[in-house]
């Protein structure tokens, strides 16, 4: 090192971040909300292709250098699953064998989260089985959203970073300004989540109360726990498939007397026939975000959806900066 050097510092021009330069890739499960986050980052996508053939065969490449630098994935895990499952581990791969310094697997919808536990005889633990491969194939990080069961990141020894999409959603409905507003918890299992969607609105929570006999993915609603007559409720979950269980609350909290009913959920999976019957029902207005594109089939004109690019932006810049990321939800962290 000569004199100027030592006094001066590494001239700008040589010195690279211990993190490698930022890089964010696309796959074909998210290309909208990619380019968003990208955007919002003031970033390019790096150029990458997926293709599938026409036996079933997924091929991936990324068409430049990576070598050192600090990249990110994003691909999601939802319809069609298996296909976009395999795709995400091909990427981990093809950027590992390509040098990159560090590999963040960006999934905003991790469909086999639901597969978290064996409750039944003989079944296998899914998500313990998608984490397993997703570490194999070389992630050195985990970023994703709504979790059906927070305690999945257990699954996994890389890093997780667990984002909430309940900000972003509640931000939207402050903005609408609803009298008389509660939030309904659809079962007893999302019921801290929905006081957490409370807790951001300052607003009271109801629980409702439903049973699911087999995986028909249809749920009998019981009852409701808490008073909603004369009131404007906001069901909230994190995800929905048939729209069934917020569809027969909705028609239960009518019953009860409530005003209009809203629902708000993380993950619009909205399987075939959904949309009309969505359309159809109690529900006034339904917010979903844009971790699923590609939907089935046409959103209904009471379905809004709400982006969540940015904070997957603010998330992405966090890791790569080496920030905290809980410091996007102040509402989770513990007192200092």
């Amino acid at each position: 090192m000569n004199k100027n050097t030592a006094q001066n510092g590494p001239r700008p021009e040589l010195f690279q971040p211990p993190q490698g330069e930022l890089a964010i890739l696309a796959g074909s499960a998210n290309p909208l909300l990619a380019q968003a986050a990208a955007n919002e980052l003031g970033v390019r996508l790096t150029p990458c292709k997926a293709h599938h053939f026409s036996e079933g065969n997924i091929f991936v490449r990324i068409k430049e250098n990576v070598r050192g630098k600090d990249t990110f994935i994003i691909q999601g895990v939802h319809y069609p699953v298996n296909d976009n499952f395999m795709e995400l581990l091909f990427w981990i791969d093809a950027l590992k064998r390509a040098s990159a310094q560090h590999v963040t697997a960006v999934i905003p919808h991790f469909s086999y989260a639901k597969g978290d536990k064996k409750d039944e005889p003989r079944v296998s633990i899914r998500a313990r089985v998608c984490a397993d491969a997703i570490e194999a194939a070389g992630a050195d990080r985990v970023l994703t959203m709504d979790l059906h069961s927070p305690q999945i990141q257990g699954f996994f020894k890389v890093p997780v970073d667990h984002l909430y999409a309940r900000h972003v959603i509640c931000e939207h409905i402050k903005t609408l300004d609803i009298p008389d507003l509660v939030v309904c918890s659809p079962d007893i299992g999302f019921a801290k989540d929905a006081a957490a969607y409370a807790k951001l609105l300052g607003v009271s929570v109801v629980i409702g109360n439903k049973e699911r006999k087999d995986h028909s993915e249809r749920a009998e609603v019981l009852e409701v726990i808490g008073d909603v007559d004369g009131k404007n409720v906001l069901m909230v979950d994190d995800f929905t498939i048939t729209g069934g269980s917020l569809i027969g609350m909705a028609e239960v909290l009518r019953n009860r007397g409530a005003k209009d009913v809203y629902a708000a959920v993380s993950h619009g999976v909205l399987s075939k026939g959904a949309a009309p019957k969505i359309y159809a029902s109690e529900i006034k207005k339904m917010f979903i975000t844009d971790t699923i594109e590609n939907p089935v089939e046409p959103l209904p004109e009471n379905v809004s959806v709400i982006s969540v690019a940015p904070l997957f932006a603010k998330s992405i810049r966090s890791i790569h900066e080496r920030t905290s990321v809980s410091k996007l939800f102040p509402d989770t962290r513990l007192p200092e």
